[in-house]
C-alpha cells in the first residue's frame, strides 16, 4: 500500500472529508468523478485525521483500487496516525455505505477480524470494499457524493486496575490502617467503601468519626491473605499463583480468600475462589473443601466436591481421612445429601418379567 506521504495533493481537500457524529466517523466522498479521473490505481487521498482511544487516525480512499488485483472496486482502509511501536492497539474495522437516509446499506456494510495496529501493521480494510460499477448505478451516489460510515475505533483496554494498584502500593492520600497479625495496612476509605458493603460500615459507620485515625484490627485472619485481598478490591484480579506457589499453598490461600470473601462480602472474589479450588479437589482435600462450600454457602465448589465422591473408589479413600471425620462432626446434615446425591448418580437396573 502507498505510504501517507505519497497520498493527497489539492484533490484531498475538496473531495474527502471527515466529521463525528453519535459515535460514529463520517466520510464524505464529494467529487467522486474527478477523483476516479485523476486518481491512478494504487493512488489514494486520506480523511482528515481524527482522535479516538487516545490515537490520531486517518481514513484512506482509494477510488481504482489500492492493487492492481482490485482496480475495478473503491478501496478504503483505516490507518494509525500516531504509531508507537510498543504500544499496539487491537481493533476491529467496519465501513458501511450510507443510503440516501443516512443507514447503513446491509449489502455494502463490512467488517474485519481483530487486528493489532502497529508499526509494521498501521493500517487494516477492505481492497474491494465496493464495485465501482455497483456504486455509479445505485441510488447511493448522488451528486456524485457518497458516505461512508465507521464507527468509533476500539478504545485500548483499561488501566483502570493498574492505577488503583499503584494507589495501593504508594499509600498516598491512605485514610485508614488496618492490623492485621501483628502487620500494619494504610489504605483509602472510599476505595474500600465502593468495594465491600462490610468495608463501606466499618470505615463509614456509626463510629467513622471515633474511627479516624485510628488503627482496625482484623481478627482471625492472616496478613498475606488480607493483602492478597486488598489487592483484589483495588485491582478486581489475583495475581497467578501457580508461578509462585506449590499446588498446596495455593489451595490454602484459596480456601482462606474464600472465607475472607464471605466476611466482606465480595462476590466475585468468592466465585473466583470457588472455581481455582475446583481444581483442587482430591482425596486429601475433598472432605475439606466440601466442609468450607457448605459453611460459606458454594454451591458450584459443593457440586463439584459430589461429583468427585461420586465414584465408591473415591469415597472410601475420602471416608479414611482426618478431613472427613472432621465434615461428619461439623456438618453431620451434609453426610445425609451426599448419600442421596451418590445414590441418584447409580445406575437404575430394571428386572424384565420372563
Amino acid at each position: 500500500m502507498p505510504s501517507p506521504g505519497d497520498i493527497g495533493g489539492t484533490l484531498s481537500a475538496s473531495a474527502i472529508a471527515g466529521g463525528t457524529m453519535t459515535g460514529h466517523h463520517l466520510l464524505h466522498i464529494d467529487c467522486y468523478s474527478r477523483s476516479k479521473a485523476e486518481l491512478q490505481n494504487g493512488e489514494g487521498i486520506k480523511s482528515c485525521p481524527f482522535s479516538a482511544g487516545g490515537r490520531s487516525w486517518f481514513i484512506m480512499y482509494f477510488p481504482n483500487g489500492v492493487r492492481s488485483i482490485v482496480e475495478e472496486f473503491i478501496s478504503l482502509y483505516l490507518r494509525l496516525d500516531q504509531i508507537a511501536a510498543d504500544q499496539p492497539v487491537k481493533a476491529r474495522v467496519r465501513f458501511s455505505l450510507l443510503d440516501q437516509a443516512g443507514e447503513p446499506v446491509p449489502s455494502h456494510s463490512h467488517i474485519t477480524p481483530l487486528h493489532g495496529f502497529c508499526a509494521a501493521y498501521p493500517d487494516f480494510g477492505f481492497g474491494d470494499f465496493i464495485k465501482r460499477s455497483r456504486l455509479e448505478e445505485s441510488e447511493h451516489l448522488k451528486d456524485d457524493r457518497f458516505t461512508i460510515r465507521m464507527p468509533a475505533v476500539a478504545v485500548p483496554p483499561s488501566n483502570l486496575h493498574l492505577n488503583f494498584g499503584d494507589l495501593l502500593s504508594s499509600k498516598q492520600g491512605a485514610d485508614v490502617t488496618f492490623l492485621v497479625a501483628g502487620e500494619t495496612f494504610e489504605a483509602h476509605r472510599c476505595v474500600l467503601a465502593a468495594r465491600s458493603p462490610v468495608f463501606k460500615a466499618e470505615v463509614f459507620g456509626r463510629m467513622k468519626e471515633s474511627t479516624r485515625g485510628a488503627v482496625i484490627r482484623v481478627e482471625d485472619m492472616d496478613a498475606h491473605v488480607f493483602r492478597a485481598l486488598l489487592d483484589f478490591v483495588y485491582t478486581d484480579t489475583l495475581p497467578d499463583f501457580q508461578s509462585s506457589m506449590k499446588k498446596q499453598e495455593e489451595a490454602a490461600l484459596a480456601q482462606h480468600l474464600l472465607v475472607a470473601a464471605d466476611r466482606y462480602n465480595l462476590e466475585r472474589l468468592k466465585l473466583i475462589c470457588e472455581d481455582r479450588l475446583c481444581g483442587h479437589i482430591d482425596t486429601a482435600s475433598a472432605a475439606t473443601i466440601l466442609a468450607l462450600a457448605e459453611q460459606h454457602y458454594c454451591r458450584g465448589l459443593k457440586e463439584a466436591c459430589f461429583r468427585f465422591l461420586s465414584t465408591p473408589w473415591t469415597l472410601n479413600a475420602v471416608m479414611a481421612t482426618d478431613g472427613f471425620d472432621h465434615l461428619t462432626r461439623s456438618r453431620p446434615s451434609i453426610l445425609k445429601e451426599l448419600l442421596s446425591n451418590i445414590a441418584a448418580r447409580l445406575p437404575v437396573h430394571v428386572n424384565k418379567a420372563r
